[in-house]
């Protein structure tokens, strides 16, 4: 019985104490990480697969992401890897017992051999180099144009979505001068004729009745007797005539106006942009205009006027350029007048053009053109007197007036380069200040020769600046 109550206490004592070496144990156990060895780098392209021979037999596979690589055994040493979606997954191996036998680093990336194909098919004459990159895709080399830049990469876009990255150049010139001519003539013809007759007591010296459609005044010379006709019209050309019939003056005016006039305006702004960037060009100037904030307070706006281009160049192609431009040509109209509350505004003349267009380096398009004609006329005449046959056109008036408007606005784009300072002329280059003597001896306002440098000009005394 004693040595049956001894196991018994012995066992009891071994289960209070079995949780304490336990957990002693735990505190001092140690995580470990095993490893097996890397091998080299397997890698895959999408959609494709390759066979992987072991040098070791495995009894077991597992893929970290089975979404990015589809792993599946086909012997104890044969391993089958299907690229799925581009990107990098663990392929680890197990023998039989459980141990670690390998970590395999497997790459899934774009097929960028069915890339390359599809890219030479429809870009044949472009370098483009293409690589892979981590899982997506880099475009490399210098292309022609723009567009085809564009093209390369909405491929590239289908194999690998939103990881493709663009390393490519556009060859060529990439600076555009743009030249545009507005031309623009005004012809205008007005034409008028009218009569008066003016009936007077040639004895009281008392204007009477006049009759027509003219302007006419009539009186007489100091001291009576001869009759005298003025006419206060603005005509170019005007006959009077004045004679008396008994105790009556008869005084007829005729008065014709014929005017012509031309308006001939040319402008030919040029300006050079880099391709994708907006140029601005103005010549004239601008105009305050006053303007109410609602408060009755007047504030001056400035309108810009004159010669305005705006205009953006897209070099696509080697020498085919995409233009987005914009030009104004607008003057202020004396010929319009108005107001508010006392206040003078100001009318302006407008010619506008806004397009977008496509034309290869110095080929031209006329983007717009404007041929207008206007014609008016009006007869006037006495009632009944002006029916009278041959001596109605004594009692009758009339007049034309007819407007002629021609413009066209035409553009010629140009790849540019740079060149040297002494290629590039000036307007003052063509003129030279005169001497005294070429100036009060002989009357000229320019000298004889230019210099193309201002520096090489004579001065009459110090003159710059003074460093020490």
């Amino acid at each position: 019985m004693q040595y049956a109550n001894l196991i018994k206490v012995g066992l009891l004592g071994f289960t209070m104490t079995a949780p304490m070496v336990t957990s002693a144990i735990a505190q001092n156990a140690v995580l470990s990480v095993m490893r097996g060895s890397v091998s080299s780098q397997i890698g895959v392209s999408v959609n494709r697969a390759i066979i992987v021979e072991s040098d070791r037999p495995f009894a077991e596979l597992s893929v970290a992401n089975p979404a990015i690589a589809n792993v599946s055994a086909l012997s104890d040493r044969t391993i089958y890897v299907l690229g799925v979606t581009p990107g990098a997954t663990t392929l680890t191996m197990f023998d039989q017992d459980g141990r670690l036998i390998a970590n395999v680093d497997v790459r899934v990336t774009p097929d960028v051999a069915e890339f390359k194909d599809r890219l030479r098919e429809i870009l044949p004459n472009e370098p483009i180099e293409v690589r892979t990159a981590n899982d997506g895709i880099v475009l490399s080399g210098r292309v022609s144009g723009a567009r085809k830049v564009s093209r390369a990469m909405e491929l590239a876009e289908r194999y690998a979505p939103g990881r493709v990255t663009n390393l490519m150049m556009v060859g060529g010139s990439q600076q555009v001068m743009l030249q545009v001519r507005f031309a623009e003539m005004n012809r205008s013809v007005a034409k008028s004729l009218g009569s008066s007759v003016l009936l007077s007591d040639l004895v009281s010296n008392v204007p009477g009745v006049t009759v027509g459609t003219g302007s006419i005044g009539a009186g007489f010379v100091d001291g009576g007797g001869a009759p005298l006709v003025t006419s206060d019209a603005t005509s170019a050309g005007a006959a009077a005539i004045s004679f008396g019939i008994g105790g009556i003056a008869v005084n007829v005016l005729i008065e014709a106006l014929e005017n012509k006039g031309m308006v001939r305006t040319l402008a030919e702004p040029n300006i050079v942009a880099i391709s994708g960037q907006e140029a601005r060009f103005l010549a004239g100037g601008e105009f305050p205009i006053p303007v109410s904030n609602g408060d009755g307070d007047i504030t001056i706006e400035y309108r810009p006027f004159g010669v305005q281009l705006n205009f953006r160049p897209v070099v696509i192609d080697e020498d085919l350029i995409n233009l987005t431009l914009e030009t104004v040509v607008s003057s202020v109209d004396p010929s319009i007048s108005a107001g508010i509350g006392g206040t003078p505004l100001v009318a302006f003349k407008v010619r506008r053009a806004e397009t977008t267009v496509e034309m290869r380096d110095g080929q031209s398009f006329a983007i717009a053109g404007l041929l207008q004609d206007d014609f008016s006329d009006a007869s006037g005449q006495v009632p009944w007197l002006g029916d009278i046959p041959i001596l109605g056109a004594l009692f009758r008036s009339a007049e034309f007036q007819r407007e002629q408007t021609e413009l066209v606005i035409i553009i010629t784009p140009h790849l540019v380069t740079p060149t040297t300072g002494e290629a590039l002329a000036l307007p003052t280059d063509r003129i030279r200040i005169p001497t005294e003597a070429e100036l009060f001896l002989n009357g000229q306002l320019e000298g004889a020769a230019a210099f193309s440098d201002i520096s090489s000009q004579a001065f009459g005394g110090s003159a710059g600046y003074v460093m020490e």
